[in-house]
């Protein structure tokens, strides 16, 4: 059976599981306010909406893909949004990466309103979404998280219901913390490397199957040597989601030291201007001469 899908968001993000679901054979309506990004998705065979309220119309399930708590909000619950246009019954997968009270009460309102939500952010970046292998951990009751599968299905290859309303934006938020330091972790083994004269090149070469083997220094170390800042996701979103993992451990009284460096850090390059650049531009904070190796 042919899932009848909208878009909201039609970002990097949002425009890889477009196409994505498009490839599959998803029937596919887009709304965005940049008409640029959903031209892209049209080009492939989705239709265009004129409002949110207009794509939910005319689907089963809808799809959010978008920056904040506040846009999410706004796109289901405002005027011309998903709640003025969709079903009862619309199941709503918001694959957003929001805080997890936040996507409660969003949950508790959609509720209220005779709609279904699932929470389930994403991992894997845009590049795994084209190729349906994103990673993907779900909030929600049961039946709605098994039913958001008959769509998700088509851009993952892992999906695990995690638990209630918010218990797939807390596992993101999880997620985010290891992505963070892994990645800060390697690009200062990155800079190391290159000061201390080795081919770092070849280190994950080397190092493949090890301990300190990951996808990260696999994919990234060699774009740290080679300074290729080419976009697959953003340095200000990781700050985004690196606050929510702090607002948690506030919550939960929880010590994360080695979080609070990694975030200030994301921060710092916020602050001079590469907010908008790929995590592989972390390279720019060890910018300097390089050391006088004694050897």
């Amino acid at each position: 059976m042919t899932n009848r899908v909208a878009l909201l968001g039609a970002g990097a993000m949002g425009g890889a599981i477009g196409t994505r679901l498009l490839q599959t054979g998803n029937r596919l309506v887009v709304f965005d306010l940049d008409r640029t990004k959903v031209e892209t998705l049209v080009e492939k065979g989705a239709s265009a909406a004129a409002s949110a309220a207009e794509a939910a119309a005319a689907a089963d399930h809808v799809i959010l893909s978008l920056n904040s708590a506040r846009i999410v909000h706004q796109a289901v619950f405002g005027a011309g949004g998903v709640a003025d246009g969709a079903r009862a019954g619309t199941l709503i997968i918001d694959m957003s990466s929001i805080d997890p009270e936040a996507t409660r009460a969003l949950a508790a309102n959609a509720a209220a309103r005779g709609l279904r939500w699932v929470d389930s952010p994403l991992s894997g970046g845009a590049p795994k979404a084209l190729t349906g292998e994103l990673t993907l951990m779900a909030g929600g009751e049961k039946q709605d998280v098994d039913d958001a599968y008959a769509v998700l299905r088509h851009v993952a290859s892992n999906y695990t219901h995690m638990g209630p309303s918010g218990a797939g934006q807390t596992t993101k938020l999880i997620n985010q913390v290891l992505c963070g330091l892994n990645f800060l972790a390697v690009a200062e083994a990155t800079q190391l490397a290159l000061d201390a004269g080795v081919d770092a090149a070849k280190i994950p070469m080397a190092l493949k199957g090890g301990r300190a083997d990951s996808a990260i220094l696999q994919e990234y170390m060699p774009r740290f040597v080679a300074k290729d800042y080419r976009r697959t996701g953003r340095i200000d979103n990781m700050v985004k989601d690196l606050n929510g993992a702090q607002d948690l451990a506030r919550l939960t009284n929880t010590a994360m030291p080695l979080t609070a460096t990694c975030a200030e850090v994301h921060r710092m390059l916020t602050a001079a201007g590469l907010g908008g650049e790929d995590q592989a531009a972390l390279m720019e904070y060890f910018k300097g001469p390089n050391k006088d190796i004694a050897r």
